[in-house]
């Protein structure tokens, strides 16, 4: 029996890709009783009588599974956030990589639009950027504008499937567009008003390059939630903290309160940076409350 990947699903079919091509399948009817749906990125078997006209038989196991966006087995993120235009968002870039790190999937750090850098605000920049290699993220800075900025980002790419995500308006898809320029995927300015972007990118898709990888133009989103994070977890996904929980005297420790914590004091003594811990107390309040109202 044929196996491919997805690499696209629109209007409830699937478009599946092997060494014979694309096809154009629809699910099997049996998914919604065993309440399966295939996701963009699964391995799945199929029957084809020809290009258009087949069915998705069976799923494989995934590797993981994104819920925004809905797509499975990615290996490695691209996270996009823009340094201007929108202003670059830390908050919101700690709440990606805490997700990402949950899914087990490789992120990568890609500051877009620096060509619109200057002054305190490139200072205050190359601080993030220096707090966040020090934990070990691969933190790239990129122009649509500026080729050397673009080719660096190529390696990464290449032989993975890499999911680029990001707040709307960051540039994900002007990004895409100068790495593939025949995709020519719509993308808007910024909106004056609500200073984000406006949602370019309608469904998921696995993109091929030529440096032999896929990528994902997702849509863009400003939330997410931690409903399928405990209270307990959060801290193991925050790299500083997880190379200090077994040093705490408390097990179960939140690093909030608990005397003889090892977190805190990386804090107070300047190895954990300020903004990170502030994060991870809002992440966790957030959960808190979460888990009362259900």
């Amino acid at each position: 029996m044929p196996r491919g990947r997805i690499i696209k699903a629109l209007s409830g079919f699937y478009y599946v890709e092997n060494e014979d091509g694309i096809f154009q399948c629809r699910g099997r009817g049996n998914f919604r009783k065993r309440k399966l749906t295939p996701l963009v990125g699964d391995w799945v078997e199929f029957e084809a009588a020809n290009k258009t006209d087949g069915y998705v038989l069976e799923m494989e196991d995934r590797l993981n599974e994104l819920v925004r966006p809905p797509i499975a087995n990615v290996e490695q993120a691209i996270l996009v956030f823009s340094v201007e235009s929108p202003s670059f968002n830390p908050v919101l870039l700690d709440r990606f990589l805490v997700h990402i790190e949950a899914n087990n999937i490789s992120p990568v750090i890609c500051l877009s639009k620096i060509d619109l850098l200057s002054g305190e605000d490139s200072s205050l920049i190359e601080k993030y950027e220096e707090d966040y290699k020090k934990l070990g993220y691969e933190v790239l800075k990129t122009s649509i504008y500026i080729e050397e900025t673009l080719n660096q980002l190529k390696p990464y790419l290449s032989g993975k499937v890499s999911v680029f995500a990001g707040q709307s308006g960051v540039g994900k898809s002007s990004l895409l567009n100068a790495l593939k320029p025949e995709l020519n995927i719509e993308t808007n300015e910024i909106s004056k008003s609500l200073g984000r972007g406006k949602h370019t990118t309608r469904h998921v898709e696995l993109i091929p390059l030529e440096e032999g990888g896929y990528v994902a133009d997702t849509p863009g989103f400003s939330s997410l939630d931690f409903q399928n994070i405990e209270t307990e977890e959060l801290s193991q996904f925050f790299p500083e903290m997880l190379e200090r929980i077994n040093d705490c005297k408390f097990r179960a420790c939140t690093h909030i309160n608990e005397p003889s914590c090892a977190v805190k004091q990386a804090y107070k003594d300047g190895l954990i940076a300020s903004h990170r811990y502030e994060h991870y107390a809002q992440f966790l309040d957030e959960i808190k409350n979460q888990k009362r109202r259900y």
